[in-house]
């Protein structure tokens, strides 16, 4: 990009004045809210667990920058929308993040992007050339750990949010393969959500079902779980993309029962049993002349022996306009409990939320998966999930009882972080003044002070 060496621009006029414009003003840094993120991760005491999931093999008295500096500087970068690292080559004199990232030296700089990189390229030993190394079983124990603290005691339910999605590949990644439903070279990662919290980020190949892998993420989570509340009720909830005998059959061998509530692809014979139930459908439709809906009792094994025993299906006979819209549940929750109308509708159909948290891990730049080993993208999965638990829980802790209390990452970052700030820094104190025409500023204080309590 050309260097321009202009010091300044006429932008046309202001208050019957010439307006002239340039970058020589005080310092200023474009991310104050990123003050609010701090105080979130103190409240989480995030960063620092995080860092202790690495092991730094390099001479003590060469490292300019800590792990806990270098993780602090680039997951704050994730949350405040700098996705690349060449950013930071800029953003290593803000004084703001490197007062927030831990520099105790005001004129030492943050790291630039060679640094970060080199974080990034951390694999899982630690070798000649890398001297970092990251421990991935640790910061999925990080996870659970987060979100079990998030609790002063244990919730009635859990309810264990699975789902996959494509990561796109323009490269020469390793394990690239095509996959033919999303007609593209992508990554196919697993994603474990409870509610807002998020357990698990496990990047995969995606030449291999969908369902690979989860029975093991799926009871390494539950026994975490289980260690901190042995009998806490657990419901695993997924697509029909799920629905495998060995993950079902897991659930109900379990000495404390796990239940689960699972999508069931359509077939001809379920279609046959459903017919009663789509023909009561069709005749409501034709009186009200509105969708209509009727809900059927099922029990259903297959016949090629995928399945090793029989099970509850729910099956909605949905009758539309000019086209029927069949849908199937298998789940081990009681009829007594949950009726086919409220698993289907209340329990079943809520999974959908976890859309808009696989959305957030994208805005939080976890398709930025460039790297060329699988090792190096998987841990760029972890900090943009990391970043996604710092502004979750700036949502859940300091935006509650606000108008932004259910705003999505991008609105936060957008409405909340990017707020302009001059820093002055004295001997003694270091000045923050936001503007004082920013719009939100109770929005603001009131999330200051619920995180500082």
């Amino acid at each position: 990009m050309t260097q321009s060496i202009q010091a300044g621009f006429d932008f046309g006029s202001g208050f019957g004045k010439k307006m002239t414009v340039d970058f020589a003003g005080p310092t200023v840094t474009s991310d104050g809210g990123l003050l609010l993120l701090k105080q979130t991760e103190m409240k989480l005491n995030l960063l620092s667990r995080l860092a202790l999931c690495f092991r730094d093999a390099r001479d003590p008295t060469r490292v300019q920058h800590s792990v806990a500096e270098l993780l602090s500087q680039r997951v704050f970068g994730l949350a405040l929308g700098y996705e690349d690292l060449n950013d930071h080559d800029r953003l290593r004199h803000d004084p703001l993040l490197g007062a927030m990232a831990g520099k105790t030296d005001r004129q030492a700089s943050l790291a630039g992007k060679s640094t970060l990189n080199r974080l990034e390229l951390s694999t899982d030993e630690v070798t000649r050339y890398k001297k970092i190394s990251c421990d991935t079983a640790a910061i999925d124990r990080l996870l659970v750990d987060v979100f079990l603290e998030a609790h002063s005691v244990a919730p009635a339910q859990i309810v264990l949010d699975l789902d996959s999605t494509d990561l796109p590949l323009y490269g020469h990644q390793e394990q690239r393969f095509f996959h033919g439903y999303y007609d593209e070279y992508c990554y196919l990662p697993l994603y474990m959500f409870a509610g807002e919290h998020l357990l698990c980020a496990r990047l995969r190949p995606c030449n291999q079902d969908g369902a690979t892998g989860c029975v093991e993420e799926v009871r390494a989570i539950v026994e975490r779980i289980r260690q901190a509340w042995p009998t806490v009720r657990i419901i695993v909830r997924g697509d029909s993309g799920f629905c495998r005998d060995e993950l079902l059959s897991w659930c109900e061998s379990q000495a404390v029962p796990v239940d689960y509530v699972v999508g069931l692809a359509r077939n001809s014979r379920l279609e046959t049993m459903l017919v009663p139930w789509m023909e009561q459908a069709r005749a409501i439709r034709a009186i009200t002349e509105k969708p209509a809906r009727a809900f059927a009792e099922l029990r259903y094994q297959t016949l090629t022996g995928s399945w090793s025993r029989e099970r509850r299906v729910v099956g909605k006979a949905e009758a539309l306009c000019g086209k029927e819209n069949p849908r199937y549940v298998v789940s081990s929750l009681p009829e007594k409990e949950w009726d086919a109308r409220a698993l289907y509708e209340d329990l079943y159909c809520a999974r959908g939320e976890m859309e808009n948290r696989i959305k957030e891990q994208l805005s939080l730049f976890a398709d930025r998966v460039s790297a060329e080993t699988m090792g190096a993208n998987q841990l760029r999965v972890y900090l943009a999930g990391m970043a996604y638990v710092l502004i979750s829980a700036l949502r859940r802790i300091g935006l509650a009882g606000t108008e932004m209390a259910r705003s999505q990452a991008v609105t936060i970052r957008s409405r909340l972080l990017k707020i302009g700030a001059q820093v002055k820094i004295t001997v003694r104190r270091v000045w923050v003044h936001l503007s004082e025409a920013f719009p939100l500023q109770a929005v603001f204080w009131h999330a200051a002070a619920r995180l500082r309590c």
